[in-house]
Formats: structure tokens, sequence, C-alpha cells
């Protein structure tokens, strides 16, 4: 048995209209830092580090060898970024300057050694100094959103700093990525909403949301996050996500495109819920953890595993031109050794925070482990989709909500409930999730394994933990999700 909801299946977004969903109040102020990392993550990465516990130390080590994140760094800024079309196709040039400011951050944050911090202040007033625009064919979209969120998260990291600019930095997103980002989710480049997959829609979001936060813009965050409840577009949840099955899998609908930019969703829609997370706005257990589901189906699927796939069909071309459609009626075919920085993070929100069954995802993450960042997966833009490094920033203890600085979440009512009911069901200490029962797995039927066995010997492998002290790694096992709302 399976539910399709959102897009009705076969036709994926094509013609439907979401009803707007109550949206999830925000934070009265923005918690700054605030993105991907906050001053908690940042403390404990530190501290963890310098006790060498594992697998933090592996996880600095992947960042330390990278040669991004060394203070010799120097930027090269471009007044004009091309991608995909125009001269020079010069974004290259931009996103490895975007990573080694990121790592090089990160890594002042870590060390302690404020040469990182200052190379990555030199690097960012640089471009904020200079760029002016963004061009090119319709992946100057993709520009915008990509690049837009990583140059966010790294400014965010040295907002404080002495001698960021950050008037002028703050100026530049909203000028030149904002509203490329913004654009695209309302008008898609002149296109049917569907004519575009799903991790177009989630780079604009992301930058969106991005932008929001470290500019302190509400309409920015409130846009965001209504887009990815709501939105018309492949990257809404809904859309992107358009069948839950039964047995705790939901199918991601870039599955039936190929491996490598269903990868790129999943870590672009976990990118996105962490930085809502950290605002206390929880898009991870949003419509009954249906971004879990999905993150299962892609883990399972990338594993070798087989995965159902309900035929969809988008409609293609431009508004008042060109027309078609594209049938997609099966996953494709996958490479298991693929390997992409983006499950740390989710794995980690999931089992950790939350005490929910992940068993894919988890092991999925410990495959990838120790998980890099920029530069260590391949030469080309694929390998600077994702800013990397979750096993030294995500890894966290059991019961860790997040920062104790950053508001809580707000509780999302539960179909046929209320927030309080959620709450009330929630780990003591911990945001309720936004679904009834805690699990989203069917353990009890053995369709997924239990998180009591599998996350287990997942994190295991993960940490090199040998042993288990006071069951801090045992996470209850549950029964199935009820079927109702899903």
């Amino acid at each position: 048995m399976l539910k399709a909801t959102g897009a009705a299946a076969g036709a994926v977004g094509m013609s439907t209209v979401l009803a707007p969903a109550p949206a999830t109040a925000a934070p009265a102020a923005f918690a700054h830092p605030g993105l991907l990392h906050t001053a908690a993550d940042l403390d404990r990465m530190a501290a963890k580090v310098k006790a060498g516990a594992a697998p933090y130390t592996a996880g600095f080590a992947k960042l330390t060898a990278n040669r991004h994140a060394q203070s010799g760094w120097t930027a090269n800024p471009q007044a004009t970024v091309y991608r995909g079309a125009g001269s020079p196709q010069n974004y290259t040039i931009l996103y490895n300057d975007i990573h080694a400011a990121y790592q090089n951050a990160l890594r002042a944050h870590v060390s302690g050694d404020t040469a990182h911090a200052d190379t990555a202040v030199a690097i960012l007033n640089a471009w904020s100094a200079k760029l002016t625009s963004i061009s090119g064919s319709a992946d100057r979209f993709l520009a915008a959103g990509i690049y837009g969120y990583q140059f966010a998260n790294a400014a965010e990291l040295v907002r404080e700093h002495d001698g960021f600019e950050l008037a002028r930095f703050q100026k530049m997103m909203r000028e030149v990525f904002l509203p490329l980002s913004d654009d695209f989710l309302v008008n898609h480049n002149g296109a049917y909403v569907t004519n575009y997959w799903t991790n177009w829609d989630l780079t604009a979001m992301a930058c969106v949301l991005a932008t929001g936060i470290f500019c302190d813009d509400r309409g920015a965050v409130d846009r965001a996050v209504e887009y990815f409840k709501n939105g018309a577009g492949l990257g809404s949840i809904k859309n992107a996500i358009p069948v839950v099955h039964d047995d705790g899998l939901a199918e991601w609908v870039e599955a039936g495109r190929d491996q490598g930019h269903a990868l790129l969703g999943i870590g672009l829609m976990g990118t996105f819920c962490e930085m809502a997370w950290n605002q206390g706005i929880d898009l991870y257990g949003y419509d009954d953890n249906r971004f879990l589901k999905g993150a299962q189906y892609v883990a399972k699927w990338s594993l070798g595993g087989d995965v159902p796939y309900t035929a969809n069909t988008r409609k293609k071309g431009a508004i008042n031109g060109w027309s078609g459609s594209e049938t997609a009626s099966e996953a494709a075919g996958v490479d298991p050794a693929m390997t992409r920085p983006i499950w740390a993070m989710i794995a980690n929100h999931y089992t950790k925070r939350r005490g929910l069954d992940a068993s894919y995802v988890t092991q999925i993450a410990a495959k990838a482990a120790p998980e890099g960042g920029g530069g260590d997966y391949g030469p080309n833009s694929g390998g600077y989709d994702q800013l990397g490094f979750g096993t030294l920033a995500f890894t966290r203890d059991r019961g860790e909500v997040g920062a104790s600085s950053s508001p809580t979440p707000t509780p999302t009512p539960t179909p046929g409930g209320t927030a309080s009911e959620a709450a009330s069901s929630a780990p003591s200490g911990q945001p309720s999730p936004a679904g009834g029962t805690p699990s989203a797995s069917a353990a009890a039927d053995g369709d997924l394994a239990a998180t009591g066995a599998g996350d287990v010997v997942g994190w295991v492998a993960a940490t090199g933990v040998t042993a288990l002290a006071g069951g801090l790694l045992l996470l209850r096992r549950r029964g199935r999700a009820g079927g109702g709302g899903r």
C-alpha cells in the first residue's frame, strides 16, 4: 500500500495547487551564528578535537589536509561571474574561493588559529568589494543558489571577526544573489514550473533562507519556509517526495533521473532543514518526518537496495513556447561507490537529536565517514555542491538538541492534533516531531532495521567505538508509524 500526497502520483507538480498550511512561527530574533553551525556546535567541535575524541579528530584531519583550508589562500574576485554561457565562464574561481573561506573559517573556530580567520575575512571582503552580478545561461540560477547559500555560511562564521565588512557583504547578498533566487522560485526562468528538476528549486530555496538569516531579513526566511511547505515547483517537500509507503520509505522524485542529482537534492534539503532548525523552525519533522522517509529511500537505493518507483510525468518547455512532457518510470541505476558528504548531518539529527530509526541513512553515513569537503570529491562543480565535513561538524551525543542559545523549535501541529499534544509526546528537552508517532520506520515488520540494532552497528563503524557505555548509542526500538495524515 502507498499513499500519494502533494502532487498526484503519475503527474508530479503539473497542475496541483497545494493548499496553504499554517506557517511555523519563527523566533523573535535570529540567532548568530545560526546557519549550518551554532555557537554550541563550534564549541563542541573545538572541545572534542582538543580532547582527541573520535571521530572528530578524523574529520578535522580531513579539513586540515584540504588545500582550500590553508591560511595562504589568496582570493581572485571577479566583477561578474558567468556560468553556462558568457565570457569568461569563471564560476570555478568563485566556488574555489568560497570553499577556501568556509574551510579557513571553520578551521579557525576549531583550532583557535586566528590566521585562518584572517584568511577567510580577506577572501570574503575581496569578493564583496568587487562582485556586482551573476550571469550566463539558466545555470546562473544554480550559481546564485548554490554559491549564495555557501557564501552566507562562510560569512556567518566570521561575522563578528575584526575587519570583516559585514554590511558590505550583506549588501552583496541582497543585491547579487537573493534577487536571482527569489525570481527563480516565482518565475522558473519563464518555463513551466515542472521543467526544472528538484535540485533547481532547492538551490534557490537554500539561498533565500541563508540570505534571510544572515541579513536578518524575516521576509526572506518566511518566503523560503513557505515554499518548502507549499511551493509549486518540484523542490517543495511534497513534490520532491510525492509518494510515502507504509514501510517507512518515501520516493524521491529525482531518483527517476539519476543518482548524482538525487544525492544533490537530499544534501540540499538536509542543508535547508538544518539552517531552519538552528533558527527554531523544525522542517526536519514536517509532515510526519517526511524528509527522513525520503532520505531513507535514497540511502537504501544508493547502497544498491531495491526500491519502488511510481511513474510520474512532468511537463517541460517554455510558457508560450515549445512544450512537451517526460515520464520517469523507474528508479535509475546506481553506483554504490558514489559518495557525497551529505549524510552525517541527516543521520545525527534523526538518531541523536530525535532518537528515531534511520538505519539506511546511518549505514551510508558510516560508509562515507570521515566526510571531506570541497576539493575532496573531484575537480568539477559537482564536487563543490556541499560544504561538507559533516563528521567533524555534525557528530553529536545522543539527546543533544542544539545550541542552548538557539530558540527551541516551534512544534508543528500534528494531523488531527494540536501543537501541545505533539509537544507532550516528544522526548524531554527536545522539540516535538511534526507528526503523530515518532518512528519513521517499519521495524516491527522487518522492512527497516530497528535503530536498536542497525543504527548502533552503523555508528560503531563510523566512530570507531567498540563498546557502548551506558547505552549511549542504543536507541529505542519503535514500531510502525501510524498511517493517518501522511
